[in-house]
């Protein structure tokens, strides 16, 4: 008897392969990057050699002025703010293309930043810079990671990944994704301009961050990819 010869694997399925190794490999490097800083940080060696440099070049340059805008702004970063600012946008990103999964991923996202936040806060009990070298109104709360640094990495990169996902509009995704990156990276550099923050707790809270969206992201193409493999071979057996 001889045996059937191997079926090919289809395009969807190389695409699947694809964007799984690609998703992973980033998020890999991504993770790999976060676990470095956190490592410089416990050992306060490497790249912690700089959180003293930078927050005393903050200390230079801070103007009455500059230090009331960029309280203002990163006062929106803060877990209510981004709260209502993701509800309302995901709210007209579902609204304009009829999608519920908008609301899962954008859910998801959130709930894991904020968890992650809170947990690893709490485990690393890193002191804040010196409140002498801080702008009011004082911060409480442990500094490693960046809190708000990491929430708005996860927020406005979410946005961002719906529109490209979502929007068939070249200028739309562009702008999509140029909105989180004016978003994340400022609301980072505030963190450590006014104080709050250390450097490398912003580091770890971007990189964490973005490790965490191409988690998610990575899942979300994969079952995406799965679907449209499973509506070909539906569609195939039909013709025939």
């Amino acid at each position: 008897m001889s045996t059937p010869p191997p079926v090919a694997a289809s395009p969807v399925d190389r695409a699947l392969l694809v964007t799984g190794g690609v998703g992973i490999a980033v998020f890999t490097a991504l993770i790999l990057a976060s676990a470095w800083v956190y490592d410089a940080v416990v050992d306060a060696d490497g790249v912690s050699g700089l959180d003293r440099p930078v927050l005393d070049w903050a200390l230079g340059v801070r103007t009455p002025a500059a230090e009331y805008w960029v309280t203002a702004f990163t006062n929106l970063g803060k877990t209510v703010p981004m709260v209502i600012l993701g509800l309302i946008l995901t709210s007209l990103i579902g609204w304009r293309w009829r999608r519920r999964t908008a609301w899962v991923l954008m859910l998801v996202a959130s709930a894991g930043s904020v968890t992650f936040t809170i947990v690893s806060k709490a485990m690393i009990a890193r002191a804040r810079p010196p409140l002498v070298d801080a702008v009011p109104p004082y911060e409480d709360s442990f500094s490693f990671p960046s809190g708000h640094t990491l929430n708005s990495t996860v927020v406005a990169g979410m946005l961002a990944y719906l529109v490209v996902w979502l929007s068939r509009t070249l200028w739309v995704r562009l702008l999509a994704v140029l909105g989180a990156v004016l978003w994340a990276g400022p609301m980072g550099l505030s963190r450590v301009f006014l104080g709050h923050h250390w450097l490398t707790d912003v580091m770890f809270a971007w990189m964490f961050g973005l490790g965490w969206l191409a988690l998610l992201i990575t899942v979300h193409l994969v079952v995406l990819g799965v679907q449209r493999g499973r509506q070909d071979r539906i569609s195939q057996r039909s013709a025939d």
